[in-house]
């Protein structure tokens, strides 16, 4: 099983199942409770829109396109100011008419299709941009891991962050077998015994658990001026979207974007942000780490995601269980993002690589200069509540500079002529 890709349609023996679906499920765990816990809301009902939300997602695209849907980190500065200014009822109506708006772009990418991507963000400045995503939270994993941001770095975080993250990078070259498709849990598991050893892990915390608990349901309420702060999130989330189909496709070897097609994948991402709202939970979005566990064991198979979605769901009724997963440390939780991250990144160079992008030509590299610099400078752009930076500015200016270059190719005016003509000779 190791030798080989496990495919999207594959299936796979529930004994294998089992752990590969909990190696998804601890992947996005660390990041997807942090966004409730800053919105002050049940985790628990978090976990249970994440399952839903994969599977109606997994429905939607016919179970063609693998991810899994967790907290999106997109709605926080603008829901932060919501709940301030109005209570967070109104964020969730906000959140629910943010995901029809995503729902109503899908319609129209369904009606004029997906050619204009290529126009906008040629491979020069996709790629870039999908390596974005994972480089612009490299700092996270540091910063979960304890390494970043403290006065004094404690010596136990550096050890289980090390003893976590050697175990991921050597099993994944050394573990044979199954073993070789479940390094980040077997990594976890030794991390997560390391910090026990280490008087890491806070008990206290997982004995007084309850050991069945229902989830927090909640009702939205509609406000026009908590609509408005939310609604420029739309060009985030789609942004995001395709950057995470693209690299997902490259990893998989399939175009995603034709097939299910950009408008069933966006159409399940923002349908699952509007159930989100309705039932008191935060939007959801295809998530990062769990496209690096893919990219890692190459083991594609919707089965898989959906294991880790109904064992999300059940753990959203168990109190134990997600008390046990959530006094999994910093560190470890660190050590499996710090190379996860760092995949993603590399997805984006793979980009670059499979469209053999000739970085001869002046527009390709002034388009990857920019981009990079722009997504990894700190710079942002700010429209009232707004705030524009990192991966989602970078997309921009690239699609401004592809926009800008298809205009000048319709004129024939580049330099691109020229150089043709050098190479030829």
């Amino acid at each position: 099983m190791s030798n080989r890709i496990i495919q999207v349609e594959e299936k796979v023996p529930l004994s294998k199942m089992i752990p590969l679906s909990i190696q998804h499920m601890f992947a996005m765990f660390g990041a997807s409770v942090l966004v409730p816990f800053i919105f002050k809301i049940d985790p628990s009902i978090v976990l249970f829109m994440n399952g839903i939300g994969t599977l109606l997602f997994i429905f939607i695209t016919k179970g063609k396109s693998p991810a899994y849907l967790g907290s999106s980190f997109a709605f926080l500065a603008s829901g932060q100011i919501v709940i301030e200014k109005y209570g967070i009822e109104y964020a969730y109506g906000a959140f629910v008419v943010v995901g029809l708006v995503g729902c109503l772009i899908a319609a129209i990418i369904y009606k004029f299709g997906t050619n204009w991507i290529n126009i906008v963000l040629p491979s020069a400045a996709m790629g870039p941009v999908v390596a974005l995503i994972g480089l612009e939270l490299a700092s996270n994993a540091a910063s979960n891991a304890g390494l970043v941001g403290v006065e004094k770095v404690d010596p136990k975080n550096v050890i289980v962050f090390l003893i976590t993250l050697g175990v991921a990078v050597l099993g994944s070259v050394l573990f044979r077998k199954f073993f070789a498709v479940i390094p980040l849990l077997i990594a976890i598991i030794v991390g997560y015994v390391f910090a026990i050893a280490l008087n890491m892990v806070d008990f206290s915390v997982i004995t007084s658990a309850q050991v069945i608990s229902l989830p927090h349901f909640s009702l939205p309420k509609f406000n026009i001026g908590a609509i408005l702060i939310m609604l420029p999130v739309v060009l985030v989330t789609t942004t995001e979207h395709i950057g995470h189909q693209v690299v997902t496709g490259k990893i998989v070897g399939r175009d995603l974007l034709k097939d299910p097609g950009l408008h069933r994948s966006l159409f399940a991402d923002n349908f699952s942000t509007a159930v989100s709202g309705l039932i008191g939970s935060v939007p959801t979005t295809t998530y990062g780490e769990n496209i690096g566990v893919m990219a890692m064991t190459k083991v594609y198979s919707v089965q898989v995601i959906a294991g880790a979605a109904i064992l999300s769901i059940i753990c959203s009724f168990l109190g134990g269980v997600s008390a046990v997963i959530n006094a999994i440390p910093g560190a470890v939780i660190g050590g499996i993002s710090f190379l996860l991250y760092g995949m993603i990144g590399a997805s984006g160079i793979r980009v670059l690589v499979d469209s053999r992008v000739d970085y001869g030509r002046s527009r390709n590299l002034a388009m990857t200069s920019v981009v990079f610099v722009t997504g990894l400078s700190g710079v942002a752009i700010k429209f009232g509540d707004i705030e524009l930076r990192g991966m989602v500015l970078a997309c921009i200016v690239g699609m401004i500079m592809g926009l800008l270059f298809f205009v000048f190719d319709k004129f024939k005016i580049t330099n691109d002529y020229d150089y043709v003509e050098v190479t030829e000779d």
